[in-house]
C-alpha cells in the first residue's frame, strides 16, 4: 500500500491523468457514438416503440437526444473505472499483455454498470436526478441513463477493439521512432542462445528495457524444430555455429547464453565460436544463485571458468540434509573462509536453531556475518572470534552453546607457505582439529565433520601431512570410551575461486597484463565449485556412520595450464599472444597430480554416486595421546627436523628435505 501511495503522490501523476484523458475521452466518445450508428443501421423495431409512433422518430430520439446527453456521464464513468483498474500506472507508449488485461477488465466493469442501470431503475432512490431522468423515459423521450442493452454490447466490443488498437498503434509508433533514433545511437545488438523458457524471460526483459540500449536480434538454438519460429517477434534463425556468418549481417556484438549449468561442454564450444568471431558472451546464473525463479538481464554475468568446468548437479537428499540441520545448534569453524562461508550460507537457509560462525580473522567473520544478516538470518547467527587451537577459549564456547553439529573447516591450507613454517600447520590443522573433536565428544555433539583434502593422500607437503594426522585423530576419537559423537572426515580437491587456489591468482595476473605463472605444463588438479563441494559435504554428514573417511567424486583431473588458457580467453585475450604463460617449476611440496585413496584404504560405495567411502587401519584411541605429545614437541623444532618427525608418524609422507 505504501508503494501505491507513493506512486499516486508523484508530481507527474496529474500530468499523466491529463494525457490519458486527452487520448481516451475522444475514444470513449467515438466508440459510443459509433455504437448507435451500428445499432440503427438495422431495423429499429426492437427498440422501445412506445416512445415514438414510427421507426424514424424512434431512431432520431435515440440518436439525437439520448446519445449526446449520455456521453456526459459515459465518458467520466469509463475513465474513472479505468483508473480504478490501475490502468493509468502504465506508460502510454509501452503495452504488454498485463496492460491489455487491465483494459479488458476495466471496460467489462464499466459496461456491466451501464447495462444494469435500466434493470435497477426501480431501485434507484438515492440519486434524485437519476430517478427523475428515468421516470421521464415513460413520458416522451428515453432516459439518458437507460442505454439500450444492444447498444451497450456493441459499445463494449468496439471499446475493447479501439482501446487495444490505439495502444498497440502507439507502441508501434514509439518503437519505429526508437529505431530511427537508434541509427545515430550506439546500440548493443544481441543474440540469445537457447529458445526455451529462460531465453523467453530474457527476451521479455530486454523488450521492456529498450531504453538501456540493448536490442535482441535473434535466437540461436540447437533444436532444429525451433528454427524458423518466432518468439515475441524475434526469429529463431539457426544453431550457434552460424555466429561467424551472421555477425556482420546482423551486427551482433554480444550473445546471451541461457543454457543450464550442466551443459558445460556445450557452453565451452559456443563460447569458443563467439570468441573467434569477436563477440562477447554473457550467461545466466545457476538456479541456486537466483533469489527467485525468474531471470532478468540484471542477473546476467560474463562466462566464468566455473561454467566451462561445471558438471551435472549432484543428486542431494535435501530432506535428509534439512532434517540434519533443522532446529539444531550448528557450529561452523573457519566460517570466514571460502569453504566455511559457503557452509554457513547453506546451513542458514535450512533453519537451524542457532548458527555459530567462528573464525580467527575478524574481518572475514564480519563479512560473512553481514551477508547472512542481509539474507534475513540475523536472528539465528552468532559470530565468534576464536582460535581453534586455544583450549580455554574453545571449551568455553562448547560449554556455553553446546552445539549439536560441528562442521570443522578451519585450516591453514596454503601449501608453499606452510612448507616454511610446518609447526603452524601442525598446531592449527592437527592439534586444533583434535581439540575441537575432543570437545565435541566431551559435550555430546551428535556429529563432527572434518573438511579434509586430497593432499592428505600420500602427502608430499606438510599441509597435506597435517591434514592426514587430523584424519587419523578424528578416526581415533570414534573409539574413545563413552563417545557418542559420530566423527566423519570428508576429502575433496581444489575448489574454484577459493582463497589460495590458482583461479584468483590467474585472474590477478591477467588483470596485471601477465604473465600467468604455471608450475609445470603437465600438472593436473581436481576442481569443484564451492557450492557443489559444500552440498556434498552436507550430504556426507547425513550418511556417514562414524569413523568414516568419505571422498567426494571430483570428475576428471584438469591440466592447470588448460585452465589458465581458458581464463585468458574468457578475458577476451589470446594465450601466448596477449598474455604470456610462464612455466616456473614445481613449488616446494607440490605434486604433479593429486590422489584420492591411500594404498591401505579400501573403497566401498555409498547411497550417493558422488560420495565414496574408504576404510583402512585406524589408530587406537589409547595411542592418540602419545602422538599428540610428539606433535607438541615437533611444532617447536626447526623446519627440517619437524618434517622428519612427522614422517615417522605417517610413513607415507614424503617430504622434500634439503
Amino acid at each position: 500500500m505504501k508503494t501505491i501511495s507513493n506512486f499516486y503522490n508523484k508530481t507527474n501523476y496529474p500530468k499523466r491523468i491529463a494525457l490519458y484523458f486527452l487520448v481516451y475521452a475522444p475514444i470513449i466518445a467515438l466508440v459510443f457514438w459509433l455504437s448507435y450508428e451500428i445499432r440503427f443501421l438495422s431495423d429499429a423495431k426492437n427498440l422501445n416503440e412506445s416512445l415514438a409512433t414510427n421507426r424514424e422518430t424512434t431512431r432520431n430520439i435515440y440518436m439525437n437526444y439520448q446519445r449526446p446527453y449520455a456521453l456526459m456521464w459515459i465518458i467520466p464513468l469509463k475513465f474513472i473505472i479505468l483508473g480504478l483498474g490501475a490502468h493509468y500506472r502504465s506508460v502510454l507508449r509501452y503495452f504488454r499483455l498485463q496492460d491489455a488485461m487491465r483494459v479488458i477488465y476495466s471496460l467489462t466493469i464499466a459496461s456491466t454498470v451501464i447495462y444494469l442501470i435500466p434493470i435497477l431503475q426501480n431501485s434507484i432512490y438515492l440519486i434524485p436526478i437519476l430517478q427523475n431522468s428515468i421516470n421521464k423515459s415513460t413520458e416522451q423521450v428515453p432516459s439518458i441513463y437507460a442505454i439500450p442493452h444492444s447498444i451497450v454490447l456493441v459499445d463494449y466490443n468496439l471499446s475493447i477493439l479501439m482501446f487495444l488498437g490505439v495502444r498497440v498503434f502507439i507502441r508501434m509508433i514509439n518503437e519505429r521512432r526508437k529505431r530511427d533514433l537508434d541509427v545515430n545511437k550506439k546500440i548493443k545488438r544481441v543474440a540469445i542462445v537457447g529458445a526455451g523458457a529462460i531465453g523467453e524471460q530474457i527476451l521479455i526483459d530486454l523488450l521492456k528495457r529498450r531504453d538501456d540500449g540493448i536490442e535482441p536480434v535473434c535466437f540461436l538454438d540447437d533444436n532444429k524444430q525451433k528454427h524458423g519460429l518466432d518468439i515475441h517477434g524475434i526469429p529463431v534463425i539457426g544453431s550457434p555455429e552460424i555466429l561467424p556468418e551472421i555477425k556482420e549481417r546482423a551486427r551482433i556484438s554480444e550473445i546471451i547464453l541461457t543454457l543450464p549449468s550442466t551443459a558445460s561442454k556445450r557452453i565451452k564450444e559456443i563460447n569458443a565460436v563467439a570468441q573467434k568471431s569477436g563477440i562477447n558472451t554473457l550467461t545466466i546464473p545457476t538456479v541456486g544463485d537466483l533469489s527467485s525463479g525468474r531471470v532478468t538481464i540484471t542477473d546476467l554475468r560474463p562466462v566464468s571458468v566455473e561454467d566451462l568446468l561445471g558438471r551435472a548437479p549432484a543428486n542431494l537428499d535435501t530432506v535428509a540434509i534439512n532434517e540434519l540441520i533443522y532446529e539444531q545448534s550448528v557450529l561452523v569453524t573457519g566460517a570466514g573462509g571460502s569453504i566455511g562461508s559457503e557452509i554457513a550460507r547453506q546451513v542458514a537457509q535450512r533453519h537451524p536453531k542457532k548458527l555459530i560462525i567462528l573464525d580467527q580473522c575478524e574481518v572475514l567473520l564480519y563479512t560473512i556475518e553481514q551477508e547472512l544478516i542481509a539474507r534475513g538470518h540475523g536472528d539465528i547467527i552468532l559470530p565468534i572470534v576464536a582460535d581453534v587451537a586455544d583450549s580455554v577459549r574453545m571449551e568455553d564456547i562448547f560449554k556455553r552453546f553446546n552445539p549439536d553439529l560441528v562442521l570443522h573447516a578451519a585450516a591453514h591450507k596454503h601449501v608453499p607457505m606452510m612448507e616454511s613454517q610446518p609447526g603452524e600447520a601442525l598446531k592449527n590443522n592437527t592439534l586444533g582439529t583434535t581439540l575441537v573433536a575432543t570437545l565435541a565428544s566431551q559435550y555430546k555433539v551428535k556429529k563432527f565433520i572434518l573438511i579434509s583434502t586430497d593432499k592428505a593422500v600420500n602427502p608430499t607437503n606438510i599441509m597435506g601431512a597435517s591434514k592426514r594426522l587430523a584424519e587419523i585423530a578424528v578416526q581415533s576419537m570414534q573409539q574413545k570410551p563413552g563417545n557418542t559423537t559420530r566423527f566423519i572426515a570428508v576429502r575433496f580437491g581444489n575448489v574454484l575461486g577459493s582463497s589460495g587456489s590458482v583461479i584468483p591468482l590467474f585472474q590477478k595476473q591477467i588483470k596485471a597484463g601477465g604473465p600467468i605463472t604455471v608450475t609445470h605444463p603437465e600438472v593436473t588438479r581436481y576442481f569443484m565449485t564451492i557450492p557443489e563441494a559444500v552440498g556434498l559435504v552436507l550430504q556426507s554428514a547425513c550418511q556417514g556412520n562414524g569413523g568414516d573417511i568419505l571422498v567426494l567424486e571430483m570428475g576428471k583431473p584438469q591440466k592447470v595450464i588448460d585452465v589458465a588458457r581458458q581464463l585468458i580467453e574468457l578475458s577476451g585475450l589470446k594465450p601466448d599472444i596477449d598474455i604470456e604463460i610462464k612455466i616456473i617449476g614445481l613449488r616446494p611440496g607440490e605434486k604433479m597430480f593429486e590422489e584420492i585413496q591411500h594404498t591401505r584404504e579400501e573403497y566401498s560405495p555409498t547411497n550417493n554416486d558422488r560420495i565414496f567411502r574408504f576404510t583402512g587401519p585406524t589408530l587406537d584411541y589409547s595411542d592418540l595421546s602419545s602422538i599428540l605429545k610428539e606433535i607438541d614437541v615437533l611444532i617447536l623444532k626447526e623446519n627440517e627436523e619437524c618434517k622428519k618427525g612427522v614422517q615417522k608418524l605417517i610413513p607415507e609422507y614424503n617430504p622434500q628435505l634439503k
